[in-house]
């Protein structure tokens, strides 16, 4: 599934094509990626027509075409796309809906699993009154995602609020990472590496945390999505590329997903997978350096350190 990462990327270029132009057309080739729309296909192709684009935004795992008082949301599900192109091009075999623009250009969405749905919402007030999310300046959001949190990325997050929510959980850390409410936009991928970053154990309870290690979770997971948006994100096949058809490159980096037998990169141990609230999470085998040495409470910590191929991890560190 896309994350926060790809979905900027796609922002991104779709603000290239998009803001400033009119949606002349819109034909719905496929109903169910429209499904969530209240009045159906018929309605959803006439609440866009002749709608002026003023801005493409996004939060989280997110994106919305900002169409004066309300929006289309989309949510590119596991395999959604948008592409821009010639109305003239072929079509991808799993393209769903066609919308004609002002200048000529078409922007196709393309959805081989059909998990990723559109439809138009009304846009409220952010309760914090900052920004909606990124590429917006107004202080408003689709209704359909007030309910998420803000990401890493965002320069309105409380950092210090979302420290608070990660430590106020005794759920696994990497499933706290994983809830939308803590902090938006972090899938499987992100959290490993993030994971991996902060040589912290997915399964550590977020209480067990101290302020500065939950901090420096979540600051290791935005820098690693940080690198990731400047590779073009992650792209593991066909699945996900930009607006203009370009593959991500960041796979080539990861330390920990999908790394499974492999040597860590940290230590050179072979990688393991197990399993946190029903999802894969990659870890080391090597014991830590020092993790023998290591007495009470300081060598459960280095042992989970070690599992999470925080292999240079010294007995406190983890505090």
């Amino acid at each position: 599934m896309p994350e926060l990462p790809e979905v900027e990327v796609v922002r991104r270029g779709l603000e290239n094509h998009l803001k400033g132009r009119e949606i002349e057309a819109v034909t719905v080739l496929h109903p169910r990626p429209v499904r969530s729309h209240p009045a159906g296909p018929e309605g959803f192709v006439s609440d866009l027509a002749g709608r002026g684009v003023d801005a493409v935004a996004r939060r989280g795992k997110y994106l919305w075409l900002v169409l004066g008082d309300d929006a289309m949301i989309a949510h590119l599900g596991m395999s959604g796309q948008f592409r821009v192109n010639r109305p003239q091009d072929p079509q991808l075999r799993n393209t769903r809906v066609l919308f004609d623009l002002d200048d000529g250009t078409q922007l196709r969405f393309v959805d081989q699993r059909m998990f990723g749905g559109l439809h138009v919402t009304d846009l409220v007030p952010t309760p914090d009154g900052a920004p909606g999310g990124a590429g917006s300046p107004d202080a408003l959001l689709p209704a359909d995602a007030a309910h998420i949190a803000r990401d890493l990325l965002d320069p309105a997050l409380d950092r210090r609020g979302a420290v608070a929510r990660v430590r106020s959980s005794g759920r696994a850390v990497k499933t706290i990472l994983l809830d939308q409410g803590v902090v938006s936009g972090i899938g499987n991928i992100y959290a490993d590496e993030g994971l991996w970053a902060a040589r912290l154990h997915g399964l550590r309870p977020g209480s067990r945390l101290g302020p500065r290690v939950a901090a420096r979770l979540l600051e290791q997971t935005a820098a690693v999505m940080e690198r990731a948006l400047a590779a073009g994100g992650t792209s593991f096949d066909a699945l996900y590329v930009d607006a203009d058809g370009a593959a991500g490159f960041f796979a080539r980096e990861l330390a920990a997903y999908g790394r499974a037998g492999l040597p860590c990169r940290r230590c050179g141990a072979p990688m393991r997978v197990g399993t946190i609230g029903g999802r894969a999470a990659g870890a080391a085998t090597r014991p830590a350096r020092g993790a023998s040495r290591a007495r009470g409470a300081h060598a459960a910590e280095a042992a989970e350190a070690a599992a999470a191929g925080a292999c240079e991890a010294r007995p406190g560190t983890l505090k």
